[in-house]
């Protein structure tokens, strides 16, 4: 039995990620804020128990470690998905946007991470960290999140390093615009409805474009899989080649 951890699970890509590791046989905790949309998910496989709460402080990633392990016995792939994004530039970046965003994009998959990594050591497990195209590249009007994701990247090479001699592996993927409720809500920035919107955001990409959470749950699915054993400290781009 492998058994996925799943944070930011009640929507989005989490949401993918999750139904696509129990359709893969994995047994998942989907841990997240929203209970009703957890259960949503729950729904769709017998494989995937839920936890409902808030990540903010290391005592409480300490405790949904300690829970999935009371739940399953192990843990075989972290996936930290988990995220928040602000639209602001820095002169409009409050202290409170700053630390929020910094607290749920960068600190919480540090204090999962850290707490997994002895269950992880016993498993040979790994850790997916949900990056992002803005961690590769800066953009305008989100300087919060665009540092907390390029330090989240810098975080995934460190400990990747780290951790290979316990036969841990860390990678990060790196997607461009996802077909998200996250993504839908930068409408509002730009005061054009959602459909024009994602329309705005697939031209910018060589291929045409907006990935599906799908896609990037698929890529988690491959890292976390054997045939990955040998792809570790990676950050993965998963944008239509906009990054090239």
């Amino acid at each position: 039995m492998s058994v996925a951890l799943v944070t930011g699970a009640s929507s989005g890509i989490g949401a993918a990620i999750a139904i696509a590791f129990a359709e893969a046989g994995w047994e998942v905790m989907a841990a997240g804020r929203d209970e009703g949309r957890l259960e949503e998910v729950a729904d769709v496989s017998e494989r995937i128990s839920t936890w409902v709460g808030e990540l903010e402080e290391s005592d409480d990633c300490d405790e949904l470690i300690a829970d999935t392990i009371d739940e399953f016995g192990d843990i075989d792939c972290l996936v930290n998905s988990a995220g928040i994004l602000q639209h602001a530039d820095a002169s409009n970046t409050s202290d409170d946007i700053w630390r929020d965003t910094l607290t749920i994009n960068l600190d919480v998959p540090f204090f999962l991470s850290r707490a997994a990594l002895p269950y992880l050591a016993r498993s040979e497990g790994s850790i997916v960290n949900i990056s992002s195209y803005w961690g590769l590249q800066a953009g305008q009007g989100v300087v919060a999140y665009c540092v907390s994701k390029g330090a989240l990247n810098m975080l995934t090479k460190a400990m990747a390093k780290d951790a290979a001699s316990d036969g841990i592996r860390v990678n990060a993927i790196c997607p461009g615009g996802v077909d998200t409720p996250m993504l839908a809500a930068g409408a509002e920035t730009t005061e054009q409805d959602v459909d024009d919107f994602l329309e705005m955001v697939a031209s910018g990409s060589p291929n045409g474009k907006v990935s599906a959470p799908e896609d990037v749950a698929a890529l988690a699915i491959f890292l976390a899989s054997e045939a990955a054993t040998q792809i570790t400290g990676a950050t993965i781009p998963i944008d239509g080649g906009l990054s090239a």
